[in-house]
């Protein structure tokens, strides 16, 4: 077994900035409950300093009933900052217009944060394009205000490279429609669809060509080198079985389990030289599927509170029978016995 199970992942503590942000804006001190979760000025102030995904869910929950705003994600999106997305957000800052923007928060991405459930994207088409944040169901009270937070900081994000509000034509929220739905609004000229199929925001060719009044050629020519070097640099040294688990997280989702073909397709090798490549590593596909649910299933039992049928259904289990059955194989005790432990050692 090994000593440490695989994070569900991790952003920068820039994003802390606009939590605390939003925490003031309803007249509380957020000092108290940022040190709390070990986030003090030092912290803060560390090059590269990163937060896990579950600390951050915990953290944002914990912002919410202290300020009694289950919309606080909005609020922390309209407090966002570039800057904040580190070295991508100052290098999205002096893109020459909106569009070019957004595919650098998008391509950057893995610069400020990393999520193994997947990754931001800009889908373009010939009206527009669709900025869109990938999946965390099931939603609850820990993880809602994450999604609110990216889609609202998004359009603040790149209003202020078009130094004035975007115009969007459309926003979808996975979710169904929250008690503070209202708030929403604001936010779209048009339509805010919830119980969508993805969580996206919509953007006309018009709002993407606006130009960014600061912008600098040269500078920005020369940040998007040193972001290419960063992000070089970052996955370059990632082996095979790295990639194969990197590539899983996204495919491991409604009781349906990825097979060595689908990720053969997306590494772009035939199937059978990702077959000879594993065994040069010394390993199979099986092994690496199974590796990753179980480190998986230990962390979101360890550093959540979801249902263990949750769990399954995340993990591509066909039910949470097979789940349980699995995690004791793995482990040799329950889910449960292994949160209790968990909780005991805490």
């Amino acid at each position: 077994m090994k000593p440490m199970p695989m994070r569900l992942g991790d952003l920068s503590v820039g994003f802390v900035e606009s939590l605390a942000e939003a925490v003031r804006s309803h007249g509380h001190d957020p000092l108290p409950l940022l040190e709390q979760y070990g986030l003090d000025a030092a912290r803060l102030a560390q090059p590269s300093a990163r937060l896990s995904i579950p600390r951050y869910m915990r953290l944002g929950h914990a912002a919410i009933a202290l300020t009694g705003d289950p919309g606080l994600g909005l609020r922390m999106g309209q407090l966002s900052r570039l800057p904040q997305a580190g070295l991508a957000g100052v290098t999205a800052a002096q893109a020459p217009t909106v569009r070019e923007a957004a595919r650098a928060l998008t391509r950057f991405e893995p610069l400020y944060g990393s999520n193994y459930r997947g990754q931001s994207s800009l889908h373009e088409d010939a009206q527009g394009a669709w900025l869109r944040f990938y999946s965390i169901s099931p939603y609850n009270a820990y993880n809602r205000f994450v999604v609110d937070s990216i889609i609202a900081g998004w359009l603040q994000q790149l209003s202020s490279v078009a130094n004035q509000p975007l115009p969007c034509e459309q926003i979808d929220i996975e979710f169904s429609e929250p008690d503070y739905g209202e708030r929403y609004a604001p936010l779209s000229h048009a339509a805010v669809n919830f119980r969508a199929e993805t969580n996206q925001l919509r953007l006309s060719h018009a709002t993407l060509d606006l130009r960014n009044p600061v912008h600098c050629p040269s500078t920005w020519a020369s940040l998007l080198q040193v972001c290419e070097r960063e992000l070089e640099q970052l996955t370059r040294t990632r082996s095979l079985r790295e990639r194969i688990t990197q590539l899983l997280g996204p495919l491991l989702n409604g009781g349906r389990e990825p097979d060595l073909e689908e990720v053969a397709t997306r590494l772009k090798l035939p199937t059978w030289t990702l077959r000879r490549k594993l065994a040069e590593e010394g390993t199979q596909f099986r092994a690496i599927l199974n590796d990753t649910r179980r480190d998986l299933a230990m962390t979101y039992i360890r550093d959540t509170e979801l249902a263990f049928g949750e769990i399954a259904y995340l993990l591509g289990f066909a039910s949470a029978e097979a789940f349980q059955r699995a995690f004791k194989r793995w482990n040799a005790e329950t889910p449960g016995e292994f949160r209790r432990r968990q909780r005991q050692l805490a």
